[in-house]
């Protein structure tokens, strides 16, 4: 039911909130039994691609030409022989061959995006690894928010992802306003987003992207943690 129109999207020269209830689905070409979900494109201003992926049982997703990150959100799928389950993820090279299908009705946030060379460094090569595996980190000493890098501390690498953990009640420490650009899945929980100068009920589920130097906070709410999937362009 549309509700007469009503959602909790919103779309602003800095920042976009997108909820489920207004997702359009759509194949990208090469993908077979699956659909995407486009989330952010160079259409809103993005330096970067990011979309959802809906796999059937046996859903193709191609090989892409920028460099691509995978994380699974839901289900199995299968790269280079090896499967992924919830929480794995993986980096590909710009270019690489790997073909990546479903075991099972699946899930995964795919991030793409253009590789940025830095002199003198060469290129990351394919990497893996499991979300549970990583160490958490407390966010400036607050051990109610806990920060797990899914991608080495390196500069070869031209962006990060992270996932960020909230206990309920707990809050970034400042009002963030940076040259960087996030895009950002809310993976479990709620809480208030303020982006630039608007105040946003967010839950699992919803997609933010915000523009460079967009004013950007978050306290999670609820009785239950919350947690995002975080991008940002990084090391450039």
């Amino acid at each position: 039911m549309h509700h007469l129109g009503q959602t909790r999207s919103a779309h602003r020269t800095d920042h976009l909130l997108q909820t489920p209830d207004t997702f359009v689905r759509a194949p990208l070409p090469g993908m077979h039994k699956a659909t995407a979900i486009m989330h952010a494109a160079p259409a809103i201003g993005a330096r970067f691609t990011q979309y959802t992926v809906e796999f059937e049982i046996g859903g193709l997703l191609p090989p892409a030409l920028a460099q691509r990150f995978l994380y699974v959100i839901e289900g199995e799928v299968e790269v280079n022989g090896t499967v992924w389950a919830p929480g794995g993820y993986g980096y590909f090279p710009a270019a690489h061959a790997a073909v990546v299908s479903a075991k099972s009705v699946a899930r995964a946030a795919i991030i793409e995006k253009a590789y940025q060379p830095l002199p003198g460094v060469a290129a990351p090569d394919f990497f893996t690894g499991r979300e549970n595996e990583v160490a958490a980190t407390p966010l400036m000493g607050d051990d109610a928010l806990q920060v797990r890098a899914l991608l080495p501390d390196h500069p070869s690498f031209d962006f990060a992802v992270n996932t960020m953990t909230y206990l309920p009640g707990a809050a970034l420490p400042m009002v963030e306003i940076h040259v960087m650009e996030h895009g950002l899945l809310m993976l479990e929980g709620g809480g208030i987003y303020r982006l630039g100068d608007s105040w946003y009920p967010v839950a699992a589920g919803d997609f933010i992207w915000m523009a460079p130097y967009c004013p950007q906070w978050f306290g999670a709410l609820g009785k239950t943690p919350a947690k995002y999937l975080i991008y940002k362009d990084w090391n450039r």
